[in-house]
């Protein structure tokens, strides 16, 4: 059962807080946090703090279930940062002229799922001549 959670209009630029989600996405959710803790970047508390909600989501839909519930077991499954609104502002400059800041915005996006058991799939005809014209 996958959980997700979400912040939206944080004053942090989408690049940056890509380069945050980058390093936990695919690890296991307690080791995630983990990393988050220690990481030098600034994007990285409020990247922590979706990844903690997260996990307390999916402990609320296992409570609500009657599922067990292990943390250990949950992995970020997909996290992502999309762009939100920008703020302009005005700077004065040289000889009467203004200079434009952008103020950027993110929406932060984390799933966090419990371990897909490892199946093994069986070979199709058609995927073992994946790429052969004849």
């Amino acid at each position: 059962m996958e959980a997700k959670a979400q912040a939206r209009y944080i004053r942090v630029t989408p690049m940056k807080a890509r380069r945050v989600v980058d390093l936990i996405r695919g690890k296991q959710a307690v080791q995630a946090l983990a990393v988050l803790e220690f990481a030098p970047q600034a994007a990285s508390e409020p990247v922590r703090k979706v990844v903690q909600s997260a996990i307390a989501n999916a402990r609320v839909k296992a409570e609500r279930a009657s599922e067990p519930f292990d943390e250990r077991l949950l992995v970020v499954q997909s996290a992502y940062v999309d762009e939100g609104p920008t703020m302009k502002r005005f700077r004065p400059r040289a000889q009467g002229r203004a200079y434009r800041i952008n103020k950027r915005t993110s929406h932060i996006t984390v799933v966090v799922a419990p371990r897909a058991a490892k199946t093994s799939a069986p070979v199709t005809p058609a995927a073992s001549t994946k790429g052969r014209t004849r």
